[in-house]
């Protein structure tokens, strides 16, 4: 197997477009109220069920996500998970300015975590009303290990 070798995947255009996180939440009003009032995302398309905002993809920026809540359980869907989602995983959003981005969500009552340098970035994090975690990052010459000292 090469890995050079020409493909679909490889091509001079190509096909795959974005990766988009897609987190099914356990409650529509508390991670719109955390995602479009508190961080500042738009949302850009919804599916409503039954008279209720089930799914819903936000952008901020050039970045995407989509939530789905979940509905009650029967065949082919499952209910909410009994283990702790997001174990392991963080999405990162690249800016141009993560400090800003503390700023601009803290003033709106998000609770962040104080900004440090960590591999030549300043990153703030955020983790939303299901346990999701979400770091802001942007390049620095600040010195590794910094710990932002602004308000």
């Amino acid at each position: 197997m090469s890995y050079t070798s020409p493909s679909a995947i490889n091509q001079a255009v190509p096909n795959v477009q974005q990766v988009v996180p897609f987190f099914m939440i356990s409650s529509m009003e508390k991670s719109l109220n955390f995602y479009l009032d508190g961080l500042g995302f738009v949302m850009t398309r919804k599916w409503i069920d039954e008279g209720r905002l089930r799914w819903c993809s936000l952008e901020l920026g050039n970045a995407a996500l989509m939530l789905q809540e979940y509905g009650p359980p029967h065949p082919g869907h499952e209910g909410p998970p009994a283990d702790k989602k997001g174990v392991g995983v963080s999405i990162c959003f690249q800016c141009r300015d993560a400090l800003a981005i503390y700023h601009e969500i803290t003033s709106r009552g998000i609770k962040a975590r104080r900004p440090f340098v960590g591999n030549s970035m300043w990153v703030t994090s955020v983790v939303d009303p299901d346990g999701y975690k979400l770091d802001f990052e942007s390049v620095t010459d600040a010195p590794e290990e910094s710990v932002y000292e602004g308000r």
